[in-house]
């Protein structure tokens, strides 16, 4: 199933609905005094959503659910994943005044933060694609509060996977928690975890080449290496490889679109980013025009 795909199926199913009706609370508290003061209410309107430029279409789909959540009849044109060019119909919506303008900005903005994030995501992965290789990106859990609901639908978008959506689902095993083992057999507490959670791949992360081999000789799953260079990471590579170690590399901390391809190029398996979370949102240009008569608003 495609990105788009999914999130169709997941809006369509009503699954976010009380998220998308807290970004509308959260905006407009007590409804749009603006058109409400201008007596606009049921007057017909047309709202359609272009890219200004060419995009990775991102969470579209939600954008088109929070418009029918305020009363409009709005359809996609494309979906999540979809490559648009610039001028391109994404999406159109007819329904009351009030309803178009309330839902509006909430909708734009989250589509083109979300088509930033996937963009900015697709950009790396093309990269290493057009150089022949399939190394995965694995996006973090860096999103800013609040938006991991979406921000992991972007990533998606943008054809990376999620590294971690959360805590709870995933063993990762950072410095900061070995720091509070001090005088404790770290050995013997990976062990314990491969025993409490036998179906989890135990990851581990270092900053230390030293350390890294260590822990890839106690049959750690993936090491996670932060900040390591992408000569530092083929040097432990070769040495993984020397006494036939089998430990998966995934370098964190610094990998951005500028470096990417020297990472994978020097072996690494996936590669952990948060660089899409900060990229420029796309630009979407919001047409909003009345329609003549009712526009079948009437009952």
């Amino acid at each position: 199933m495609s990105a788009g795909a999914a999130l169709s199926s997941v809006w369509a199913g009503g699954l976010e609905d009380d998220r998308l009706r807290a970004l509308l609370r959260e905006d407009a508290p007590q409804g749009d005094l603006s058109s409400r003061a201008l007596g606009l209410g049921r007057q017909p309107a047309r709202i359609t959503f272009t890219a200004r430029g060419p995009m990775v279409v991102a969470c579209i789909e939600a954008a088109a659910r929070l418009l029918q959540l305020c009363g409009v009849v709005a359809v996609p044109a494309v979906g999540s994943g979809d490559r648009a060019v610039a001028r391109a119909l994404l999406l159109e919506g007819h329904g009351p005044a009030e309803g178009v303008l309330l839902g509006w900005k909430v909708a734009q903005n989250l589509v083109e933060s979300a088509s930033g994030i996937a963009g900015a995501a697709a950009a790396i992965v093309d990269r290493l694609r057009a150089a022949g290789l399939d190394t995965p990106l694995a996006c973090t859990r860096k999103a800013p509060p609040g938006t991991h609901w979406w921000a992991a639908w972007a990533v998606e978008a943008g054809g990376a996977v999620m590294h971690r959506l959360g805590l709870s689902e995933t063993l990762l095993v950072f410095p900061e928690h070995r720091a509070l083992l001090a005088g404790q057999d770290v050995a013997a507490r990976l062990q314990a975890l491969r025993r409490q959670q036998p179906e989890k791949r135990l990851v581990v992360e270092t900053a230390d080449p030293q350390e890294a081999l260590h822990l890839a000789r106690l049959g750690v799953d993936v090491l996670q290496l932060e900040r390591f260079s992408p000569a530092a990471l083929a040097e432990l590579r070769a040495a993984l490889w020397a006494e036939s170690l089998t430990t998966r590399l995934a370098p964190a901390g610094g990998v951005t679109l500028d470096n990417a391809l020297d990472y994978a190029r020097a072996g690494a398996d996936l590669l952990v980013s948060s660089a899409p979370y900060f990229a420029r949102p796309a630009d979407v240009k919001v047409g909003i025009t009345p329609v003549p008569g009712d526009g079948g608003l009437s009952p």
